[in-house]
């Protein structure tokens, strides 16, 4: 479970709920069934008019990845990965991983080791593996953009909710009594344009493009480590390459896992 997502979205809605209350605005006005039909009714037309339905199918997927926990390997834990298929190589021989390939859960990394034990040229691996990443990058900026996009209409459409709204608020003039009404309900189309867009779609696009870049660089990190194998470095020279990927912190978590090993 994403814990973030959650807490985001809890704390987004208690912080409009208590905002209005404060501010003494009735909680009761935002069920405007006209304002919620504009608003998510048209940002759902518009991103069907926008995307094909070949990206709009992964949108379930999309919303299971924000709400879940990315199943990667930490950092370290591959690094120290690397360094024991690095020892085994150097000891026994590339094809000594061949029964450690059928072990790996990661069909990335599966791959890629199945390649340098077949003796493949390294700049073909490298090739090879640095277009899966690139390939991958791209699929996710897809499924993000929907939902960019999808901030970026909503609060136009809010205005738009406005304007209606507005239009039907000036058809009422002579009932004084409805008209402060029909002005309070145009603008909670605009609230929930807002709020959608920017606390919702905006923040979710950001998200699926930050576990993007983390699985990108995971990826990388299988990629140089793999090279580094066969190439016949030896697991210090391993450690040190790949030890750029890491945090400060991670850097220094690692040195003391290093210690109580030894």
């Amino acid at each position: 479970m994403e814990k973030s997502t959650y807490i985001g979205l809890i704390a987004a809605v208690i912080a409009i709920g208590a905002g209005m209350v404060l501010k003494g605005a009735s909680l009761s006005a935002l069920l405007n069934p006209a304002a919620i039909l504009i608003i998510l009714g048209g940002t759902v037309a518009c991103i069907f008019v926008g995307f094909p339905m070949e990206d709009l199918n992964k949108v379930p997927k999309l919303f299971k990845i924000m709400f879940t926990t990315q199943a990667l390997v930490s950092k370290t834990e591959l690094i120290n990965q690397i360094g024991e298929w690095a020892t085994i190589s150097r000891r026994e021989g590339l094809l000594s991983l061949e029964s450690k390939a059928e072990e790996v859960e990661d069909e990335f990394l599966r791959e890629g080791m199945r390649m340098v034990i077949d003796g493949n040229d390294p700049t073909f691996i490298r090739e090879v593996l640095m277009e899966n990443i690139t390939s991958m990058e791209e699929r996710h900026r897809q499924g993000a953009l929907i939902f960019t996009q999808a901030g970026t209409y909503a609060p136009t459409l809010g205005v738009l909710g406005a304007v209606v709204g507005l239009i039907a608020a000036l058809g009422n003039l002579n009932e004084i009594e409805a008209l402060g009404h029909l002005i309070s309900a145009a603008f909670v189309a605009t609230l929930l344009g807002i709020f959608t867009g920017y606390v919702l779609w905006h923040p979710m696009a950001n998200k699926l493009k930050q576990k993007s870049k983390k699985e990108a660089l995971l990826k990388t990190m299988m990629a140089e480590g793999l090279l580094a194998i066969q190439a016949g470095e030896p697991v210090l020279s391993i450690n040190q390459r790949l030890a750029v990927f890491l945090t400060p912190t991670e850097r220094k978590v690692m040195r003391v896992d290093k210690l109580e090993q030894a």
